[in-house]
């Protein structure tokens, strides 16, 4: 008995008709999502690009995404307000505030004392960029920076700020920005997936918010367009190897069997997440050999592992994982994500944003100098920064030495650096309480039509059919590239 042909007898007229628009809608566009994806894959690519794109020559071949998740301080690493000690816990002016929406967790505090940083700033590079104190290996690099002061967001709220950070939407089920570069423009590399992620420990001080898979889900795009999160501990990719008195070739004769039999379903049923599936089993088998020569850093020259520090032997560290993403797009990988977590002071942020500056600071600079001297800087783009910054004011206790930072999403710092990015510029400028945009706002979703241009994307002409829209990762309302951070 086939069940699902005994479940069509018994459907209604009204459930038949009601279901089947959608059946056949969802079958023709399996058919000719399938065709499309495998014409390129004849060519001899494992990740193929779209075709058409890139839609112009891209500066950068490949992204790397420094996410420090939590809203690292602006004001106490890039945002230099030197006035404010005159307004040492004093009451947050309101004519500053202009009634403006803040979180629940400092709302009910009797008022909201105005804390200035206790870091040094200084000027560094040519271009005399400020910065804190406790970025001092980075800090010799501004002049391969773009540092942009008045990123601005939609959410207040961990949750769905990082999910529209990542993915261009606070709503879930959108595709992350990976992803949506492994679909558009493919991987040069046949042996790795087009997008691989890590998600380092982090210093005991810091909060650690949780991370949420759809911050590297492929969403509505074809799942094998996911996020692949290489571990710490143990086997970087669980079940990737064979089981005990499984040969080398005896899983090759098996995966190709299995996968006539998914193709012979795909020309029945053409569900293009059997493609998926094919394409999955084959990466596996693939990784098998390429993922212990990945990991293995026992060939890297010694000065390179004391660039990045004593952590870049030791897997599940930040300085690990800034060692990988060099190592992965060395190997034509397009995305690298890292996400980074403890970055949410609302208390004790002298102490926790030190150790968090500590375990991230000389790993960064050294991907960056690691990367420029290997000649891969001018084509990758990295990127720094969180899902939003910190309030002026203090959450809880103030003292000159102690405060937090409530949640601040309407202007933050984040940096670019590489592949069509101009260095050793600040674009954008805050107000004396870094509370407000002063000059040149850039929202989240400017910055990824930016990252686009950097790739040879227009952003306009890059969607996906979804639900009756065309889903773009810049959204509909006409996302614009931030033409002054480009070379």
């Amino acid at each position: 008995m086939d069940p699902i042909h005994e479940h069509n007898l018994h459907l209604t007229r009204r459930q038949f008709f009601g279901s089947s628009g959608l059946r056949l809608g969802g079958l023709a566009l399996g058919f000719l999502a399938g065709n499309q994806a495998a014409k390129p894959q004849a060519a001899g690519g494992v990740h193929p690009p779209l075709p058409g794109l890139p839609h112009f020559p891209p500066r950068a071949k490949a992204l790397i995404y420094l996410h420090m998740n939590g809203g690292p301080a602006q004001m106490d690493l890039w945002d230099h307000k030197p006035q404010l000690e005159r307004y040492f816990d004093q009451q947050l002016p309101d004519s500053v505030r202009m009634g403006q929406r803040i979180t629940t967790m400092t709302s009910g505090q009797g008022r909201l004392p105005v804390a200035p940083s206790k870091f040094r700033f200084s000027r560094h590079g040519r271009c005399g960029t400020w910065v804190s104190e406790l970025l001092p290996h980075t800090a010799q690099l501004v002049d391969e920076l773009a540092v942009v002061k008045t990123v601005h967001t939609n959410a207040i709220n961990h949750d769905p700020a990082c999910t529209y950070v990542m993915t261009g939407s606070e709503i879930p089920g959108k595709a992350s920005i990976g992803s949506w570069l492994a679909y558009g423009l493919g991987s040069e590399s046949n042996d790795l997936p087009a997008f691989v992620v890590f998600t380092p420990r982090f210093p005991a001080t810091g909060n650690g918010q949780a991370l949420f898979t759809r911050m590297w889900s492929s969403g509505f795009l074809p799942t094998r367009y996911n996020g692949v999160a290489l571990r710490g501990a143990g086997d970087p990719v669980l079940y990737v190897q064979n089981p005990p008195g499984v040969s080398h070739h005896d899983r090759r004769t098996m995966l190709d069997a299995l996968s006539r039999l998914n193709q012979r379903n795909f020309e029945r049923f053409g569900d293009p997440e059997t493609q998926t599936r094919i394409a999955q089993y084959e990466m596996a088998f693939r990784m098998q050999t390429s993922v212990p020569d990945l990991v293995d850093v026992t060939r890297e020259p010694q000065r390179i592992l004391e660039l990045y520090g004593p952590q870049a032997r030791e897997p599940g560290t930040f300085a690990h994982s800034a060692l990988m993403a060099r190592r992965l797009v060395e190997r034509g990988v397009r995305v690298v994500q890292i996400l980074h977590r403890g970055w949410d002071q609302h208390f004790d942020l002298p102490r926790a944003l030190r150790n968090q500056c500590l375990d991230t600071d000389r790993a960064t600079a050294a991907l960056l100098l690691d990367l420029k001297e290997r000649g891969l800087l001018d084509e990758t783009l990295v990127i720094w920064g969180g899902e939003f910054g910190r309030t002026v004011y203090s959450q809880g206790r103030l003292t000159r030495d102690d405060y937090g930072r409530d949640h601040h999403p309407r202007n933050f710092c984040m940096w670019l650096a590489g592949g069509g990015i101009k260095g050793g510029i600040v674009h954008g400028e805050t107000d004396d309480f870094s509370y407000n945009i002063a000059a040149d706002p850039v929202h989240v979703l400017d910055l990824y039509a930016t990252v686009l241009r950097c790739l040879g994307i227009d952003n306009e002409r890059f969607s996906f059919r979804f639900q009756g829209l065309d889903q773009r990762l810049t959204g509909v309302e006409g996302a614009r590239p931030i033409d002054a951070l480009l070379t």
